[in-house]
């Protein structure tokens, strides 16, 4: 036997190795033994995904070459005849007559592959039948994929930095569709993007979703995204190739080493390491099996996954829920009416959002709306509101509206759906205390200053049953008004003279005018935004101004100016009116970088690689007490002020004042300094503003009406959040105990917020944790012991639970929710100190 061959038993099977010194990889000098040693190796988890999956396989017989001396490949379907007999196959049926392909069934079948320079071993998203030892042909056509993928391809201009970008928006996409996701960079150029399905649809379906998903990825991301096939269209895109899920095609395994000019490899990754795409890169096979000792599989749950996710397999559909908007549109056209009609439905902000206008059409009736499910939920009072709890009123349950008729005044012409003037009555949130679809509402709506409730009121609806002359019972409801609370007393009726949302605004920035040339900030609340529609800001561009968002902590801060005499002085409060100015003394620069004395709206960040918020290093800052310990933190981690609104200066309030007049009045009486910003607002369109934020890594865009006057404490929709990736507030009410390197911290945090009834349980989180939060978070939560959970949690997650008093609030990323409630691949991204635990709500 020659020196270079080498024979080996494998899973019983004698194989005969030759060459193993010959060099496969020139760039790096990684040798066929190398490869086969990887092989060996990786073999369990790559058998794991390609298991009763027919395999072709790409060859470099004489290794991969250089740049400058490509080696030959070849794509190989069939099974040599040659090939051990042991090697499991199937037939599969084609045009040009039926095929053998082998099945990597285990690793003698893989030392095999390898042994031929089979580097790269590509499968389809379908199996065979599982425990069939039948060789007979199979039509691939028929096939029901257990997973469907996306292969994200960096067009010229484009990277893997961008394809990382548009695997989160398909990762929305699937969540939405009740999938999950699972990443993998491809060893290539690009991503691939795997969801477990059920098996229950061909093929041809599946492929049929893919595409019309990739389609609408690209109407709304047309200067990032691609899905036509022609390549001359890739210039400066990414393309989402959905055809790789055709019963004929194939995507390369997860943990297949790939054919480049360095022995990269498919390798999965975590979502919480994609949050930094500009820091991702392909790996290498010795980084694979580093990984694997350190994290495991982490697509051993993909191939466990028992889905029960059943696919809308419509291809014109499958993307969309019922359109609650149809009726709507069908009665409206654009181009005669003044009224929003939006091309789909919103997203609910943080708080629900009520509206009641008072409409003079043919004859007089209030218009109740209650923000659910994406739209304005209708009725149509013929007495308007009830003002009386033993006097009920009837209400006519109407179509359901858009979310942006809630700021909707003006007059519908004559001839049209509704004609006549159109004005707000009365606008603000409110709370769900019951919500039984068709049958019953109880709502606590909380009103303007001014506006015709004259403050806080509950509500109940509830549907009579009754057929009254339109002969359609579910549309005949009447409305209560309960004995309880109300907080403030009503002094309006809903034929009183209505107050149009500009006076209720008014109302309200007239109540929070301060005497005092300075406001402390402890004496009002910052303005918050909504969470906002880029197509609704989209169609509205002339009216908005653009801020980048920036990943930090709200602040106020009410700065005497120094003096010849003076050093000035400055007080920094949190959303929640806690005192925050000696927890960041360097900020007190401020009193130096401006010239009057004034009201400040911003928010504190510390920035990380790249001068970019860094929300987990502000984390070091937030919550020190001790003086030794916030300086010590203080030359680690500096923090920085970013203003971008003032509410009082020289004396005068600015809150009536237009946005636009108070950024320009911002930029005139404040310097920028070593720790204090003004940045800029956006000049452009808000897809430019969205894609500058992308490129900049931040975590979206502040979209602002430009006449929006600024109203403390309130949430409106004159502001909106923009946002790459969905995150919100939770209280932490529990932890599982940890095992390995977390033993001595936690495995998960338990999560919840409040609702009508309580706490309810919105699921754990244990990615996105850095050695110091984990050790702070423990101690802080060995501090909140308690003996009984605050609230039910499915016996699954709470078997080794440890109970806290839940008055810690967190911050997560996440996918979306189940039908459940709880989120979908929450990663965590730090406390919020700043917020009160019961102001997070489910």
């Amino acid at each position: 036997m020659s020196r270079h061959e080498q024979k080996v038993t494998v899973d019983g099977h004698r194989l005969t190795l030759t060459n193993l010194d010959k060099v496969f990889y020139p760039e790096t000098g990684t040798t066929k033994g190398e490869v086969l040693d990887y092989c060996a190796r990786i073999s369990e988890h790559l058998i794991r995904h390609a298991h009763d999956r027919i395999a072709t396989r790409k060859r470099w017989v004489d290794g991969v070459g250089t740049p400058q001396d490509p080696g030959d490949v070849f794509f190989e379907k069939d099974l040599p005849d040659s090939a051990p007999s042991w090697i499991t196959s199937r037939s599969i049926r084609h045009s040009t007559g039926p095929k053998r392909y082998p099945l990597v069934q285990d690793r003698a079948t893989l030392t095999y592959l390898a042994q031929l320079a089979a580097l790269e071993i590509h499968i389809p998203q379908w199996q065979v039948e599982k425990g069939s030892s039948d060789p007979g042909t199979i039509d691939s056509t028929t096939r029901h994929p257990d997973r469907m993928v996306f292969d994200l391809d960096p067009g010229p201009g484009r990277g893997l930095a961008d394809c990382i970008e548009v695997a989160q928006l398909v990762r929305e996409l699937l969540n939405g569709m009740g999938l999950d996701a699972y990443p993998v960079t491809s060893g290539s150029k690009g991503v691939h993007l795997y969801a477990p399905l059920d098996a229950s649809a061909s093929s041809g379906q599946i492929s049929d979703v893919a595409h019309e998903l990739a389609r609408s990825l690209e109407a709304d991301h047309q200067n990032l995204i691609v899905s036509a096939m022609k390549k001359t269209l890739r210039e400066d895109k990414v393309f989402i190739d959905w055809s790789q899920n055709s019963a004929a095609k194939t995507t390369v395994a997860p943990y297949s080493l790939r054919g480049r000019f360095t022995p990269t490899v498919a390798a999965p990754r975590t979502w919480d390491e994609l949050d930094a795409p500009g820091s991702v890169d392909q790996l290498r096979f010795e980084e694979v099996l580093d990984r694997l000792d350190d994290h495991g599989d982490l697509l051993a749950a993909m191939a466990a996954e028992d889905s029960g996710s059943a696919v809308d397999t419509a291809p014109t559909s499958a993307t969309e829920s019922r359109d609650r908007l149809e009726t709507y549109r069908a009665k409206r056209d654009p181009k005669h009416t003044s009224e929003p009609v939006p091309e789909g439905h919103g997203g609910s902000g943080d708080e629900l959002s009520f509206v009641i206008q008072e409409h003079h059409a043919s004859t007089l009736h209030w218009d109740f709306r209650l923000e659910h499910d994406g739209v304005l939920v209708s009725w149509a009072l013929p007495k308007g509101p009830p003002t009386d709890p033993e006097h009920d009123h009837l209400a006519i349950r109407t179509e359901d509206h858009p979310l942006e008729y809630a700021t909707f005044e003006g007059r519908i012409p004559k001839g049209q759906y509704g004609a006549g003037e159109v004005k707000i009555w009365d606008s603000g949130t409110y709370e769900t205390e019951k919500w039984h679809e068709g049958s019953g509402i109880t709502a606590v709506l909380h009103g303007d200053a001014g506006g015709g409730l004259g403050g806080v009121r509950r509500f109940a609806l509830f549907n009579t049953g009754e057929h009254g002359p339109d002969k359609e019972p579910e549309k005949n409801w009447m409305i209560h008004l309960t004995k309880d609370p109300p907080e403030t007393p009503s002094t309006g009726s809903p034929r009183r003279e209505a107050a149009s949302s500009a006076d209720a605004e008014s109302a309200v920035a007239e109540s929070a005018d301060v005497e005092s040339a300075v406001a402390e900030p402890t004496d009002m609340s910052p303005m918050l935004a909504s969470i906002g529609d880029i197509r609704s800001v989209r169609r509205e561009a002339e009216e908005w101004a653009f801020e980048m968002k920036w990943d930090g902590i709200r602040a106020l801060a009410a700065v005497r100016a120094a003096t010849d005499d003076s050093s000035g002085s400055i007080v920094v409060t949190s959303r929640n009116g806690r005192d925050m100015t000696t927890v960041y003394p360097e900020l007190s620069e401020l009193a130096s970088c401006v010239d009057v004395d004034c009201l400040l709206d911003g928010e504190i960040v510390a920035l990380g690689p790249g001068s970019r918020p860094d929300f987990g290093r502000l984390q070091r800052r937030m919550g020190l007490t001790h003086e030794r310990d916030i300086e010590r933190e203080r030359k680690r981690t500096p923090v920085h002020l970013m203003v971008f609104d003032v509410l009082h200066a020289d004396g005068a309030s600015l809150l009536k004042t237009p946005y636009a007049d108070r950024r320009e009045r911002l930029h005139e009486i404040v310097a920028e300094g070593e720790n204090i910003h003004v940045p800029s607002a956006f000049e452009g369109t808000v897809d430019d503003a969205m894609s500058a934020s992308r490129e900049l890594k931040l975590e979206g865009v502040m979209a602002k009406q430009t006449g929006s006057i600024y109203l403390p404490g309130k949430r409106t929709r004159t502001w909106a959040k923009l946002k790459h990736a969905s995150t919100r507030d939770v209280i932490i009410v529990g932890w599982r105990t940890g095992s390995g390197e977390r033993s001595g911290t936690f495995a998960s945090l338990l999560l919840a917020a409040h609702d009508a009834d309580g706490l309810v349980y919105l699921g754990r989180v244990g990615t996105g944790f850095d050695d110091h939060q984990l050790q702070t978070l423990r101690a802080e939560l060995d501090r909140l012991t308690r003996k009984t959970p605050p609230l039910d949690v499915p016996a699954a997650e709470s078997r080794d639970a440890n109970w806290v008093r839940p008055s810690l609030v967190g911050e997560v990323r996440f996918g979306g929710t189940t039908d459940a409630g709880r989120l979908r691949h929450p990663v965590w991204r730090g406390l919020r100190v700043d917020i009160d635990p019961h102001e997070v709500t489910a």
